[in-house]
């Protein structure tokens, strides 16, 4: 998983995978289109992306694409999962916490927030 997040923790590699996740399957030639990186610079991220299980290469024609692959990720949100709710909760009882304090707009009238 520490591949993973090493993956996703770079601001080009993130904007790669949004770009695979909206546009769905790309060739190397239109996700360089837009970065102000060299197509040499995208290929490495690429395969920093492909080493984490976050993207695969696939053949199309005499192209070859890239294309998300959402179990690294899933395994991720999985992994985050509980680390989420628990915050969650926290907040939860934040907010309650101060709707019931007595400089809350509304204390003491039934209109709390």
């Amino acid at each position: 998983m520490s591949d993973v997040f090493a993956a996703v923790a770079d601001t080009t590699r993130r904007h790669l995978l949004e770009r695979l996740r909206t546009e769905g399957p790309l060739p190397i030639s239109t996700l360089s289109e837009d970065l102000p990186i060299t197509r040499q610079a995208v290929t490495k991220h690429l395969r920093v992306l492909e080493d984490a299980g976050l993207i695969q290469k696939q053949a199309r024609g005499r192209e070859r694409v890239h294309a998300l692959s959402g179990a690294p990720l899933r395994a991720l949100s999985d992994w985050l999962a509980p680390y989420e709710a628990e915050w969650d909760e926290r907040l939860q009882r934040l907010r309650t916490h101060l709707d019931d304090s007595p400089d809350a707009p509304g204390y003491g009238t039934g209109d709390a927030r």
